[in-house]
């Protein structure tokens, strides 16, 4: 027997077995004996039969005086009884509607049994127990509680391993199955954590740490296997992000020199003073740009702390050396906003700014300020492959279209993490330089969304943080209450108060329509909670989800238009829109000409609306604690107080315990790990893509344990970086990777 045998040439497992395993992702005998439990049943304690407890979970062990079978006079099922003593007293085991265990059991045998202690009219017994014929009786002269060997038990008597299940695969077979062969395959278990890092951290090593998470000695040994294996998932992804930074770092790239006085320059022409964050973030960048390899940076701020400012400091100092650089934003709706921005922050300096998405092509005028020219997208492509364009703007489909840069040297990306090694070569010009050395662009990205501590760690491991943590001046806090019901009315009169004043409001929705099936991927958002009421599939057994209680974005705007504020001028804005139709909103939004926009998720990306000063969301319990804060960042972007109110229905615990964490963190990182504690990784953004085992998603909440596994991947790599003196490490790290998806 091999780790690698395929699980249908195991015994007592056939083609319909085979099938049921393969559903749960065991294809091998590996993945078998890595299929871990995820709780536990203490059976480890065999009590004497005379110190039974009512009402308890009992592990008895004795020998069968009597068994037989009868039938219920109403429903004929049939109940299997039998007597069962220890010497210290005797006492009765009942099964209903298994007849098939009077063959099983026989008059004379030793058992042990592990079930719940009944006490009705027929006295105390063992309902239902789970059984097992003793292969080593004690000896009958002795009270057989301190005498049972319990080595060879796998379902009573011990600590009991119970597993993540399908249908017709129970726990107590996968136990069968597993115990014999964790015996056959001891010795052919190689650990891939080096032994120096075993020694130093604690850990289990592998061949003790299999068994004791199947078959542990007590609960701590169980624990002390799950940690090492945590451990070691957590390691594992630890090196993949350190090598693919080592990767990068051997990788060539344009040197610019950091040009102060054209930096200071800019400076002075801004409108406003930069904060202390955006200086320290830009001197980070253009320090980074000025070396010879290819700079990963990311860059984060809170919505309005002004990242764009700073991207535009890197992308200037490149432009003016000789370089290209390009723009990527998520949405259309953002590379136009970025567009408009950019240009009116380098016309001072007459460069040439290109906006191409496909749906609207153009360039800005280096005469007239604020104008723009469209031009022919076949125009925009042939300047900037000769270099006559120094900065295009885009959406990510830049990737996809065949452009071509002549000296491209900066890709900054809005909202997206990670810009791998193969992603900027499709980009950069194919050709080499000068020296006949292939250079990749430096990577700048930017992001609001708060990455939580354990994550920059591990899933961003190898980028380079930059933090914006302050606004600029005169911005005032957002201030944030959570509404009940029965306060909605209230909050109404409110929201009319401050459209009287001349400010606008945001009201966001969690679903465009109503449906019965939810389908993750066609939300905006991939942090969407689970809704509140589920039903059975009766087709195929899994579960539809009603959406009946959530407010629909169009339900809201037929509500607020005409019977909350038939007054007001109401409006409403989600994906399934036509560009165009989108576009005229924003813009009437925009120029003060509506009052209320109703909106899903779209609204979480990139629109800046001055003067609105309130934001209601609604179903606030169906979206993340980032993903919250990140809306709320889309007002209080002037001087005027602003005002958050965040609409549920939801009375639990949780729910409260979460929306209360938005009311007192001091910024979106505190937020951002709170999310994760409490809901865990599987919410975050592009969770689901990764491809991460379930075990190391759960862990990577746990910052001590990923602290450890960092320091541990560093120091392996610095004495061997591409572990050739450690090939079963290389082995294993190579099948992990095939299975994760960071970029």
């Amino acid at each position: 027997m091999e780790l690698n045998t395929p699980i249908e040439e195991l015994p007592k497992v056939g083609p319909v077995f085979t099938k049921k395993l393969r559903k749960m992702g065991i294809k091998t005998v590996a993945d078998l004996i890595f299929h871990f439990p995820f709780r536990y049943e203490d059976f480890s304690q065999i009590r004497p039969i005379k110190e039974i407890k009512p009402n308890e979970e009992n592990c008895l062990a004795g020998k069968i005086l009597e068994i037989k079978i009868s039938r219920t006079w109403k429903k004929k099922l049939a109940v299997v009884q039998a007597l069962i003593t220890d010497q210290t007293a005797a006492t009765k085991a009942v099964w209903f509607n298994q007849p098939y265990l009077v063959n099983v059991l026989k008059e004379g045998d030793w058992v042990c049994l592990a079930g719940k202690a009944v006490f009705d009219k027929r006295g105390i017994y063992l309902s239902n127990p789970v059984f097992e014929k003793l292969p080593n009786p004690p000896d009958s002269r002795q009270s057989p509680s301190s005498k049972i060997d319990t080595s060879p038990l796998a379902h009573t008597g011990r600590i009991v391993p119970v597993y993540p299940e399908t249908a017709g695969l129970s726990s107590r077979w996968l136990r069968n199955l597993i115990k014999p062969l964790l015996w056959e395959l001891k010795n052919k278990l190689s650990d891939p954590l080096p032994l120096a890092v075993i020694k130093k951290n604690g850990l289990m090593p592998l061949r003790q740490a299999i068994w004791q998470v199947h078959f542990p000695d007590s609960l701590a040994k169980a624990e002390a296997a799950k940690q090492r294996f945590s451990f070691e998932e957590l390691f594992l992804l630890e090196l993949a992000v350190l090598k693919q930074k080592l990767a990068l770092s051997r990788e060539k790239a344009p040197a610019i020199p950091l040009q102060m006085e054209l930096m200071k320059k800019f400076v002075s022409l801004l409108p406003f003073k930069l904060t202390a964050g955006q200086k320290k973030c830009a001197w980070q960048i253009l320090k980074d740009m000025e070396k010879p390899r290819p700079m990963s940076r990311l860059l984060q701020g809170e919505v309005g702390s002004g990242k764009t400012v700073v991207a535009v400091m890197a992308a200037l100092n490149a432009i003016k050396a000789g370089w290209q650089v390009v723009f990527m934003a998520p949405t259309e709706i953002l590379a136009k906003q970025h567009f408009a921005e950019v240009s009116k922050l380098l016309w001072p300096f007459k460069i040439k700014v290109a906006l191409l998405t496909g749906r609207e092509d153009k360039i800005n005028s280096l005469k007239l300020k604020n104008e723009s020219i469209e031009i022919s997208r076949q125009k925009i492509l042939d300047e900037t492959r000769n270099g006559k364009i120094p900065l295009l703007i885009g959406t990510h489909t830049l990737l996809q279209n065949k452009v071509k840069f002549q000296k491209l040297a900066l890709c900054i990306i809005d909202e997206q993490h990670r810009f791998g090694v193969e992603q900027r070569a499709r980009l950069a010009q194919p050709e080499k330089n000068e020296s006949g050395v292939r250079q990749l662009p430096h990577f700048l990205s930017m992001t609001a969304t708060p990455i939580p501590r354990s994550l920059a760690l591990t899933i961003y491991g190898d980028l380079d943080l930059s933090v914006l943590d302050e606004m600029p001046q005169g911005r005032k806090k957002v201030l944030t209450a959570v509404v009940p019901p029965e306060k909605r009315k209230e909050t109404y009169e409110f929201i009319r108060q401050r459209v009287k004043k001349g400010e606008q409001v945001f009201v966001i929705c969690p679903r465009i329509e109503k449906s019965e099936e939810t389908d993750a991927a066609k939300q905006n958002s991939s942090l969407t909670a689970v809704p509140k009421t589920s039903l059975p599939d009766k087709k195929n057994g899994r579960k539809k989800t009603s959406w009946e209680e959530v407010k629909a974005v169009k339900e809201e705007y037929e509500k607020l238009s005409k019977e909350i504020f038939p007054d007001l001028r109401v409006a409403m804005l989600h994906g399934r829109m036509k560009s165009k139709e989108k576009e005229k909103i924003m813009k009437m939004f925009r120029a003060k000409k509506l009052d209320i926009l109703v909106s899903t998720s779209v609204v979480e990306v990139g629109i800046d609306i001055p003067h609105a000063t309130v934001m209601v969301i609604e179903g606030a319990e169906r979206f993340g604690l980032a993903q919250l804060h990140q809306f709320r960042g889309r007002i209080g972007r002037s001087h005027l107080q602003s005002y958050c109110f965040l609409f549920t229905d939801s009375e639990s615990k949780k729910t409260s315990r979460r929306l209360k964490a938005i009311l007192k963190a001091k910024d979106g990182f505190e937020l951002a790990q709170k999310d994760l504690e409490i809901r865990g990784p599987g919410s975050l953004s592009g969770a689901k893509q990764w491809g991460l085992p379930d075990l190391l998603m759960e862990n990577l909440k746990n910052l001590s344990l990923v602290t450890k596994a960092r320091e541990a991947a560093k120091e392996i790599l610095a004495q061997d970086a591409d572990l050739k003196s450690l090939p079963f490490l290389a082995k294993k790290l190579a099948a992990f990777q095939k299975n994760i998806h960071l970029e």
